[in-house]
């Protein structure tokens, strides 16, 4: 008989509900058990089944989380045991799932998926017995509901929809198919420290590597860098890739300099052309037409040089009015900007769009070299050599860019020159653009894909109240390089120019998330000087480690093939290529390049092995990876101290627990506090019965000025071989700010910036930054926060934020 025959379905509650409250721990009082259990009784119906009444528990769990963090382990593990029942068939026992039935489904699980063709067959050839005895189902607890689901929803395999996979499970398949690049005698040993590195969660790969390892398909690679031909066949050629590629989760970033503008005379028809837009237009619904593996939207950014004649009709590609025909709301767009032009609005200058058919080479150039060629396709075009071209105002054309990208988010600005010039790759031809989330530095061209493989270190699983826990790091960072560097071999690559383009360079990019957790784990305030420091330390020692273990992988594997002539046999390091850039701008970058730790054993390792991988470090958004791993995304700060996520997965309640922690530590967690943050929206800033130490340590994205933000990001890159995903967080609609924060960002020598994130109008009073010019825009008396209107909505509704389209690199 089944559970629910023997008992009611009070039953069935209160037995889930005992068997997540873990041994010795009483996350919750017996009365407020019971408080659960009737709750939800009430959003039950007479014959609901027991998964039912399991599943009303967890909501009546995860609805109490905004009051009492703790009751997302509980939703966590109610979770657990209910996915524990939907893989094996069977009941957890009185203490939750028995190990025993773990490690077996463990071997099941492999077992099937190779006879169904779902895993590598290879995966059969290791010790299934040793590895189903090294696994930690303790480590379960680690996973918070948020997590739990996203996992179960998107990330864990099925065979004809129904799971096969357990959570310890997942991460040893995951460590196994990374393992299989390893000599056969060593992929035993390598699958078990792959496995303890990840099931810990001081590191995480990104979503195709999960999504992919160990099957038939491995298609692991994050990122793929395109430049479409100026050709008919080329471009169609172009769309047959961006399929292909986003049919295997592969986000794209594609390169459309090089595509002849409107008006251009096509020399073999002797019409004109109709420019990139309409082409954009179907690069747009091929992105909206592929499901990426069935399990996320296809995701994909264009890319236009600014000068391009196209640009202004480029810029209006995201606006919500005008002939659909010539936008393109699934896809993203990116300004690659050259320093040229932030100069020319520097100096209000005018400036010269063009067709590239007309100028061939501009697009392939940068630096003084592109200025000298751009002067003289001016000088060409006053003398009448070149007939399609426009003048404007450089001011006026930047003014237009931040108008629409305060009104749609885009067009991202990225610096073409500071990425090329600190290229270590500069050899081996032009970065031509990014990737989908900006944080990709790679050379394409018609021949070659650019492709990255993309994992993050969890700073937070690195630090604690006495810094940075230098030996663990080390390690961690040891152990990612290793497994990214099989990533390259492993792959299953969609397009021949793709695996190209990876097996000769080898490119990866680690990364980093839980920055913010783990300045608040030190009780670093993100908006300090202190916060500067640790992003530069931090940064140093995660590039010092990335680097040597490339070079000791060298040592072992040998040297990419496009290793010699690159800045890394020329001894010159990203520390060295801030120099550089500043005598190729002929000005100063405004930041302190010091070293703190003795690079001289790193570059004598390399110079005497080589290095692995062309490029060793990029730090990507990790939105959902962050989730998996319970921490803040990548070096962003919280968003707000509680929140609603919206995913793919779902909607999730997000409250910061160290903030309830601190408050709880002063008698201050109660319920009229928690009214009084839902009122703030989030924001503790204006709530004066909090000491300033818990609201500095505690401020949100928007409560720190974007331009500290930029600092911070600046002392990072200093570091970094590629880029990162810079969000700039905005909370005020002055354009004159808005310039002056996107020229910081340029001046501190960013190679790239991301999503333009804005508050609405009514919440801009929540925003407190210690800056007048940030003002308010309106005013609220905050005695008036406890009057009771009789309104309820103060009470429940909470600001919500999306996670952005690019799962690629998270």
């Amino acid at each position: 008989m089944s559970e629910g025959a023997q008992a009611t379905q009070t039953d069935v509650v209160r037995r889930a509900l005992d068997r997540a409250r873990p041994d010795g721990e009483e996350i919750i009082t017996e009365s407020a058990a019971a408080d659960v259990v009737t709750a939800t009784e009430r959003d039950l119906y007479a014959g609901a089944t027991d998964a039912e009444a399991r599943e009303a528990l967890i909501g009546v769990l995860t609805a109490r989380i905004e009051r009492e963090p703790r009751y997302k382990r509980l939703a966590a593990a109610v979770f657990r045991h209910q996915h524990y029942r939907d893989v094996t068939g069977e009941e957890p026992g009185p203490e939750g799932v028995p190990e025993t039935g773990y490690r077996e489904t463990f071997r099941a699980g492999i077992e099937r998926g190779i006879e169904v063709d779902l895993l590598d067959e290879r995966m059969g050839e290791f010790d299934l017995d040793a590895l189903a005895d090294h696994l930690d189902p303790a480590r379960d607890d680690r996973l918070e509901h948020m997590a739990m689901t996203t996992l179960a929803q998107r990330y864990f395999l099925t065979i004809d929809d129904e799971p096969i996979e357990l959570p310890q499970a997942f991460w040893m398949r995951v460590a196994m198919g990374i393992a299989l690049a390893e000599p056969a005698d060593e992929r035993l040993a390598r699958a078990k420290e792959f496995y303890d590195q990840l099931s810990t969660l001081r590191f995480v790969f990104s979503t195709p590597t999960l999504f992919h390892a160990g099957t038939t398909h491995p298609q692991l690679s994050s990122c793929y860098l395109t430049t479409v031909p100026d050709d008919l066949e080329g471009i169609f050629d172009s769309y047959k890739a961006h399929a292909k590629l986003s049919k295997w989760s592969g986000g794209l970033g594609n390169d459309w300099t090089n595509v002849r503008a409107a008006g251009a005379r096509i020399s073999s028809t002797g019409v004109e052309s109709t420019g990139t837009v309409p082409f954009l237009n179907i690069s747009n619904d091929v992105t909206a037409a592929i499901n990426r593996s069935g399990k996320r939207r296809g995701a994909a950014c264009a890319y236009l040089e600014p000068w391009h004649l196209d640009f202004p009709a480029f810029l209006d590609l995201k606006r919500n009015t005008g002939d659909e025909r010539r936008r393109t709301h699934e896809m993203n767009t990116a300004a690659w900007v050259p320093d040229l032009f932030m100069k020319r609005v520097e100096n209000d200058e005018r400036w010269t769009l063009f067709s590239p058919d007309a100028t061939p080479d501009l697009h392939g150039t940068y630096g003084e070299e592109f200025e000298q060629r751009y002067r003289e396709y001016e000088r060409r075009a006053d003398e009448g050599e070149i007939d399609q071209y426009e003048r404007r105002d450089a001011t006026e054309l930047w003014r237009t860019m931040l108008t629409r990208l305060f009104e749609t988010g885009h067009p991202w600005l990225t610096f073409k020159d500071a990425c090329n010039v600190r290229s270590p790759q500069d050899h081996a031809g032009v970065v031509n653009s990014s990737n989908l989330c900006t944080e990709i530095t790679l050379n394409t061209s018609d021949e070659e894909t650019a492709v990255c493989n993309l994992g993050s270190v969890n700073l937070a699983r690195h630090v604690d109240a006495d810094g940075i826990d230098r030996e663990r790091l080390a390690d961690t960072i040891e152990t990612a390089m290793r497994m990214l560097d099989n990533v390259v071999d492993l792959n299953f690559y969609p397009t021949d120019r793709a695996e190209r383009s990876n097996t000769r360079h080898r490119p990866i990019g680690l990364g980093m998330m839980g920055f913010h957790e783990a300045l608040i784990e030190q009780e670093i305030p993100m908006a300090s000087a202190e916060a500067i420091d640790f992003a530069d330390r931090i940064t140093e020692f995660h590039s010092y480690h990335a680097i040597l273990n490339s070079s000791r992988l060298a040592a072992e594997r040998g040297p990419y093939d496009s290793y010699e002539g690159s800045k890394w046999d020329r001894d010159l390091f990203p520390q060295d290529t801030v120099p550089l850039l500043e005598a190729e701008r002929d000005r100063e970058i405004p930041i302190d390049v010091t070293e703190r730790l003795d690079w001289e054993p790193v570059r004598e390792h390399v110079a005497e092995h080589g290095m692995r991988n062309s490029n060793t470090m990029a730090i990507a958004p990790t939105a959902t990876i962050s989730t998996i791993a319970g921490t803040t995304p990548s070096i962003e700060p919280r968003y707000s101290n509680l929140y609603v996520k919206s995913n793919m997965s779902g909607e999730f309640t997000v409250v910061n627990d160290r903030l309830v922690a601190d408050l709880d530590e002063h008698d201050l967690w109660d319920e009229e506090m928690l009214d009084r943050i839902k009122y703030h929206d989030g924001s503790i800033q204006e709530i004066d019965a909090i000491p300033e130490a818990i609201r500095e340590r505690h401020r949100g994205a928007f409560e720190i000025d974007p331009r500290h933000q930029l600092e911070l990001a600046a002392h990072r890159g200093i570091w970094l071989d590629q880029s990162q995903s810079v969000n700039v967080f905005f909370p005020s609609t002055d354009g004159s700010l808005l310039d002056d924060v996107y020229r910081t960002a340029w001046e501190l020598g960013l190679k790239t910036t991301y999503y333009l994130r804005t508050l609405g109008a009514s919440q801009f009073e929540k925003s407190t930054i210690d800056m007048a010019e940030y003002g308010r825009t309106q005013t609220r008396d905050v005695e008036d926060e406890d009057t009771d209107d009789g309104d309820s909505d103060d009470e429940t509704d909470l600001p919500t934020v999306e996670d952005p389209t690019c799962e690629a690199c998270q």
